[in-house]
């Protein structure tokens, strides 16, 4: 039995048949296409098919944050409720929501001092976001308290270990999230780039493959590496953005590699998508600590500042 109230976004990219439980409240990010704005419902009433190739014919969503009436809504109506919540949000990296969280927060706990609200940034996006949501949903149904799931996924963040392939850069560089200049490189070089999420929660470009087949085989040989070898059993969640065989391939190999690998299936979402394209595919799972990466500079900065 659930003690706490979960709150999650549509950029985690999990099935909604997955997110839809008790005690767990999905907020919507808007995405605007050819004229019409509409929710991120992650494909729950349409076709990720034809929103991609609307893309590919040349289409040009566009993002925006959640709303901060959606905030209000969805904060005040937990405090009416009275039950501890928690918000796992989209990462700070990336979007201004979770500041925006912050203040609306604050705004509602002005009206009811006694709700208890933690909200947790990410630092995750997309299928690694849905991973670090999938792992606090089993632990919000085994009766976690509000304190412990926060708590819980402020650390657990830190394990999450994804890498993807886009088909270019293009996307991504449009809507802000990487420099121009990278993107010309990249188109100009005729790869794929790789990327992951960094500890703070930003993508970093972490290589680039000759075609896809050789990305989909960089994809296994990032999991070999960085996956937790300390269980019997692992999970992981295979994204992609409208390229189902590309996504079977990567189911393939990585049966192949870990036979006991549990995988998840997911489409990347419109608002997502909107930024990374058609063809996008990803592998996520829990692996190596993010923070051994930290340079020595940010390792005394952490440490000047208290943080772990």
């Amino acid at each position: 039995m659930s003690s706490c109230h979960l709150i999650i976004d549509s950029c985690c990219d999990l099935p909604p048949q997955v997110v839809d439980r008790p005690g767990v409240t999905l907020m919507k990010f808007p995405y605007t296409m050819d004229g019409g704005t509409f929710e991120d419902d992650l494909f729950a009433t349409a076709s990720a098919e034809d929103f991609y190739n609307a893309m590919r014919k040349g289409s040009e969503p566009t993002t925006a944050q959640v709303s901060l009436a959606t905030l209000t809504d969805t904060f005040t109506a937990a405090a009416k409720e009275g039950t501890p919540a928690v918000y796992l949000a989209f990462s700070s990296g990336l979007s201004a929501s979770f500041d925006a969280a912050c203040v609306v927060r604050d705004q509602v706990l002005a009206d009811y001092p006694d709700f208890e609200l933690h909200i947790v940034d990410t630092r995750l996006a997309s299928v690694a976001e849905g991973l670090l949501v999938y792992g606090a949903l089993v632990q919000h149904e085994k009766g976690m308290s509000a304190a412990e799931l926060a708590a819980w996924a402020e650390e657990a963040r830190c394990f999450v270990n994804e890498e993807f392939m886009v088909e270019d850069l293009e996307a991504l560089r449009r809507g802000g999230r990487i420099p121009a200049s990278v993107a010309v490189a990249g188109a100009a070089l005729d790869v794929k780039p790789l990327l992951n999420i960094g500890e703070d929660g930003r993508l970093a470009l972490t290589g680039v493959a000759r075609g896809r087949k050789k990305g989909i085989k960089s994809l296994v040989d990032y999991y070999k590496k960085n996956v937790d070898s300390g269980g019997p059993s692992h999970t992981a969640i295979i994204g992609h953005a409208d390229c189902p065989k590309d996504a079977q391939r990567l189911r393939e190999l990585l049966e192949k590699e870990d036979p006991g690998i549990m995988i998840l299936e997911c489409s990347i979402g419109p608002v997502i998508g909107s930024h990374v394209g058609a063809g996008m595919v990803a592998v996520v799972f829990w692996g190596r600590d993010k923070r051994d990466n930290l340079s020595v500079a940010d390792r005394i900065a952490r440490k000047v500042k208290g943080d772990k």
